[in-house]
């Protein structure tokens, strides 16, 4: 049974809160919906950069790679093996955002493009997605934002949970015939209730790229050596100067000969004691592995495989992986057809909202002035303002002004 004045509570701030994040809710939606079609937006573009017309023999990679060190401002650390004879060689530097990719076509020995994530206007969605186009200041709204989306969801199951009367058709029951406000209104309940587990796991996807609670995520991980292992990138890793050092078409050859799924990269010395690194990326993630290499001797220093890996980081990267939509078509679909309806949700509640707000008010639900809030409850804020800080300066916030309001019309 739900208690009746807390319900009213809960409904209140859940209005509140929807009311106020509702633009940016549906923007995060569309423009996560369309940065999906990266890929597909990019591929044709740039189909004249990756492919090459095989002709003749190969170059050796050490001769290409001197090549692509030309075209960039920092030596390229990474080389992705080949895979096919139309594939143009690419070499890269820098990470994520800052990445700059040189193609070199393997039987010229000439560089057919450059490529940079930066230059595309799928940057500017993700931008826009993950920033608003603001920066930092951008990516507290987005982080503020998707907090009270938790809230919203958890309020919003609390609040729209059928009572014994209904039983377990409300769960489903969407009346047509009773005027578009109530239409609208149980559009919005009844399917924000079955996607409710699902943007849980897309929220919680996108938690990690946010400033607040992704730099406290990476802490914890630290704290409690649940991320990756220190060597898992080479870090403290140094290769003994003994002689010439092994060439980069023997590193290669032996990426070839490891059968790694997915792309294979070759990570080069960035000095004389830097090693070389192999390590293939897919999204069968325990699939991963890598392996560190002395630059002179040969010699594998150390290999990981994704079970090194701590609980936080693999379930980190299972939900961001998840959250993009990179697990297969199954789950590319899944996250077009949660955008989709996130999108339309909120604008369901939004039109059931307008339907039912007289003239000259907010019609911000009331709630008894006797209601107090449980200890349950209590906590329950206590847990996610701890989890969410900007959530919990923001309910302090509130609680705040709304305790000065009350003030002074007492």
């Amino acid at each position: 049974m739900k208690q009746r004045k807390l319900n009213q509570w809960l409904w209140k701030w859940h209005f509140i809160a929807g009311l106020v994040s509702l633009p940016f809710v549906v923007l995060l939606a569309i423009t996560g919906g369309v940065y999906l079609f990266k890929d597909y937006y990019e591929a044709p573009k740039q189909e004249h950069i990756k492919r090459v017309e095989p002709k003749g023999v190969a170059v050796p990679y050490s001769k290409q790679w001197q090549v692509a060190k030309s075209k960039l401002h920092k030596p390229p650390f990474t080389m992705v093996v080949p895979t096919r004879k139309n594939q143009a060689t690419v070499f890269s530097s820098g990470m994520f955002s800052h990445k700059t990719s040189v193609y070199v076509n393997p039987y010229t020995a000439q560089v057919t493009g450059v490529i940079s994530p930066k230059d595309s206007n799928m940057h500017t969605v993700r931008k826009l997605h993950g920033e608003l186009l603001l920066g930092k200041f951008g990516t507290k709204i987005v982080e503020l934002v998707a907090s009270w989306m938790f809230v919203l969801i958890i309020t919003g199951i609390y609040v729209f949970w059928p009572n014994k009367k209904e039983g377990l058709k409300g769960f489903v029951s969407i009346r047509f015939n009773q005027g578009k406000r109530i239409l609208y209104r149980d559009l919005h309940a009844v399917l924000g209730f079955w996607i409710s587990i699902l943007l849980l796991a897309t929220l919680a996807g996108g938690m990690p790229w946010t400033d607040v609670f992704g730099a406290n995520f990476k802490w914890l991980q630290k704290v409690t050596q649940t991320g990756f292992p220190k060597t898992w990138s080479a870090r403290g890793l140094t290769s003994k100067i003994d002689g010439q050092a092994v060439s980069l078409d023997e590193m290669v050859a032996l990426a070839k000969s490891m059968n790694l799924k997915g792309d294979v990269s070759v990570a080069i010395p960035s000095s004389p004691k830097g090693v070389y690194s192999i390590y293939n990326t897919t999204f069968d993630l325990g699939a991963q592995k890598r392996f560190h290499f002395d630059q002179y001797s040969g010699e594998q220093l150390i290999k990981h495989n994704w079970d090194d890996v701590g609980v936080l980081m693999r379930g980190r990267m299972w939900f961001m992986a998840f959250h993009q939509g990179q697990f297969g078509l199954w789950n590319w679909f899944l996250m077009l057809f949660v955008a989709l309806l996130l999108a339309f949700v909120a604008i369901a509640a939004l039109i059931s909202y307008l339907k039912r707000k007289k003239a000259g008010v907010w019609g911000v639900p009331k709630v008894p002035k006797p209601f107090k809030m449980g200890y349950g409850v209590m906590l329950l804020i206590a847990v996610l303002g701890i989890v969410f800080p900007l959530f919990g300066v923001s309910a302090i916030v509130i609680a705040g002004v709304e305790f000065l309001f009350n003030k002074q019309n007492v």
